[in-house]
C-alpha cells in the first residue's frame, strides 16, 4: 500500500534535500547487496489486489472514503481516483495449501467488501478497465484527498511545463483524447502479485518475469473497452504507460527512459542496477522529506514507487529487520472472479519458479528487445498473438501455453510444495480459459457482439457473473 505524505507543495531546496538522501540510501543499498546482507528466506507470496467502485447504473461511484471507513478493515486503501481502491493481504511463505489458502482469505474480504459498498450505495467489481468510465468521469473532482495522489498530479504537470497530457491508441479502434491530469491513471487496475525472493536468485527471477510477461499479459487479459472504443486486449498496458509522461532527466519523456515502461533491459549481476538507473536517470518526483535512520532507505523506497515498470524491484524488511528482495509483476489485469485471480498467480507463480531454475537461462535465448516486443504483441493482440520463444520456435500464444507452459508451471508448483489437487485445479482453469479462448477480455467482447456496445448491460452481467465466483471461461454470454 502507498504511504501517504503530510505535503504536496515542494521547493528547489526540497529537491535538494531529497536528492542528497536518495544518493546516500542508494549508496547505503549497494553496500547491502556488496556485504549480502539480505534475507535469506524461502520464496514468500503476495499480492495487492485494485478494483472499482460502481453504483446501480454501473456508472463509477466515488466514494471510496466512505466504503473504506464502513469497511473498518486496515487491509484496504484508497487509488488514485475515488472510484478505485486496494485490496491487500498479507504475504506468506510457499505451503502445501498456499493457493487455497489465499483464496479462501481473498474470498472472504471480496465478501466483507462487498457488504461495506452496499452500505455507501456501492458495489465493488474487479476488472481491468470499465467499460461504462467516460472520459468526464476522469477529473480532479474525482481524485482521491489523499496529499499524494494530489502532489504527484502537481508534480507531473510541473516536469512537463503545463503541456497536457496526450492519450493515443491505435487497437481494433482509435482513440485520441487529451487531459490536464494524470487522471488517466485511474481507468486501469490490475493484479500486483509479489514475490519475496534470495538475494543471490534475484536476477534469475527477475529476469524470468521479464520472459513471461508476454504470456501472462496475454492469459489475463481483461481490458478491451475504454470509453466505448474496442482497443487492445489489455487496453490498460497503453493507458498506464501514457498516463504518466513524465520521463528520464532532462524531460526525455519521448526518450528510451520512461516512468512507466518495460524496463531497459534485463538485469545483468544484481537488480542493485534497478535502483541506480532510478536515482540517474529519473527526476524525483515527490521529494518528501523523513525522519529517521538512513538504513531505512524511505527516500529510496518513495522514488522507487514513482518508477512503474512492469516488473518492478521492491525493498522490504522482514520482522527481523532485515532487508528483503521482492519482485512486483504487474502485467495482470485484475480479474473477472477471485478464482481467477488465484488462477493467474498460480500460473505466474509456477512458471517464474521453473524458468528462474533452469540450467540455461531463458534471457540467454531470447532477447530482451524479443521479450520486449512480445510483450506489447501479446497485451495488444491477446492469445491470438504469435510469437518466437525461448526454444528458438514459433508459436501461437494459445499453442504455447497448452503445449508447454502449463506443464512447466505445474512441474514449478510441484517445486514451490503446493498441493497436487490444488495444482491441478487452478491450472485447470487456466487451461479451460486458454482452450476455449476465454479470456475476461474474449467474454466483454463476445457479449458485445451479441447485445450490442451496451457498456451499461455488459458491466451489470459482468458484474452477476462475479458474484458467481465462476471462472471467466464457465460465464455465458448469450443470456442477460
Amino acid at each position: 500500500m502507498g504511504e501517504e505524505i503530510k505535503y504536496s507543495r515542494f521547493t528547489r531546496s526540497d529537491h535538494a534535500r531529497f536528492e542528497k538522501h536518495l544518493k546516500q540510501e542508494t549508496g547505503i543499498l549497494a553496500d547491502w547487496f556488496a556485504q549480502g546482507r539480505f534475507s535469506s528466506k524461502p520464496p514468500v507470496a503476495g499480492y495487492e489486489l485494485e478494483a472499482w467502485l460502481i453504483d446501480d447504473t454501473a456508472s463509477p461511484c466515488p466514494q471510496n472514503e466512505s466504503f473504506i471507513r464502513a469497511s473498518g478493515d486496515p487491509m484496504l486503501s484508497p487509488e488514485l481516483a475515488k472510484f478505485n481502491v486496494e485490496l491487500n493481504v498479507e504475504p506468506a511463505p510457499f505451503r502445501h495449501s498456499l493457493l487455497r489458502d489465499f483464496e479462501t482469505e481473498l474470498l472472504r474480504l471480496w465478501d466483507h467488501c462487498r457488504q461495506a459498498a452496499s452500505t455507501t450505495g456501492c458495489r465493488i467489481l474487479g476488472i481491468g478497465t470499465l467499460p461504462t468510465l467516460m472520459d468526464r468521469h476522469l477529473s480532479l473532482d474525482n481524485i482521491s484527498s489523499l496529499e499524494r495522489y494530489r502532489a504527484l498530479n502537481e508534480q507531473v504537470l510541473r516536469m512537463r511545463k503545463g503541456k497536457t497530457i496526450r492519450l493515443l491508441i491505435d487497437g481494433r479502434e482509435h482513440l485520441e483524447v487529451v487531459h490536464e491530469s494524470v487522471m488517466l491513471e485511474a481507468a486501469s487496475t490490475s493484479l500486483q502479485i509479489h514475490l519475496q525472493i534470495p538475494e543471490p536468485v534475484a536476477v534469475r527471477y527477475y529476469n524470468a518475469s521479464l520472459v513471461l510477461s508476454a504470456p501472462m499479459v496475454a492469459v489475463g487479459a481483461n481490458s478491451p473497452f475504454l470509453f466505448g472504443k474496442d482497443l487492445w486486449a489489455e487496453t490498460r498496458i497503453p493507458v498506464f504507460e501514457q498516463s504518466v509522461p513524465a520521463g528520464g532527466i532532462g524531460g526525455a519523456a519521448s526518450g528510451p527512459v520512461h516512468r512507466v515502461s518495460f524496463g531497459t533491459g534485463y538485469a545483468r549481476e544484481s537488480l542493485l542496477e534497478c535502483f541506480i538507473e532510478n536515482s540517474e536517470h529519473f527526476p524525483v518526483l515527490l521529494p518528501v522529506e523523513y525522519e529517521g535512520p538512513a538504513e531505512e532507505l524511505h527516500h529510496l523506497r518513495l522514488h522507487n514507487g514513482t518508477i512503474w515498470r512492469w516488473n518492478r524491484p521492491l525493498i522490504g524488511f522482514d520482522d527481523d529487520g532485515s532487508p528483503h528482495l521482492r519482485i512486483e509483476h504487474r502485467v495482470v489485469a485484475s480479474g473477472a472472479s477471485v478464482v481467477d485471480n488465484i488462477a493467474n498467480m498460480a500460473f505466474y507463480y509456477g512458471l517464474v519458479q521453473h524458468y528462474a531454475n533452469r540450467i540455461t537461462p531463458p534471457e540467454t535465448r531470447l532477447t530482451f528487445a524479443e521479450a520486449r516486443d512480445n510483450f506489447y504483441h501479446a497485451a495488444r493482440l491477446g492469445l491470438a498473438h504469435k510469437l518466437t520463444w525461448v526454444d528458438g520456435n514459433r508459436y501461437s500464444m494459445q499453442n504455447l501455453v497448452l503445449e508447454k507452459l502449463l506443464f512447466e508451471s505445474e512441474a514449478g508448483l510441484y517445486q514451490l510444495g503446493i498441493a497436487d489437487s490444488d495444482i491441478r485445479y487452478y491450472l485447470g482453469i487456466i487451461e479451460n480459459r486458454v482452450y476455449n479462448g476465454s479470456t475476461g477480455c474474449d467474454w466483454q467482447r463476445r457479449f458485445a457482439q451479441r447485445h450490442g456496445r451496451d457498456m451499461r448491460l455488459l458491466t451489470q452481467t459482468y458484474y452477476r457473473n462475479q458474484l458467481s465466483n465462476r471462472p471467466v471461461h464457465e460465464w455465458d454470454y448469450e443470456s442477460i
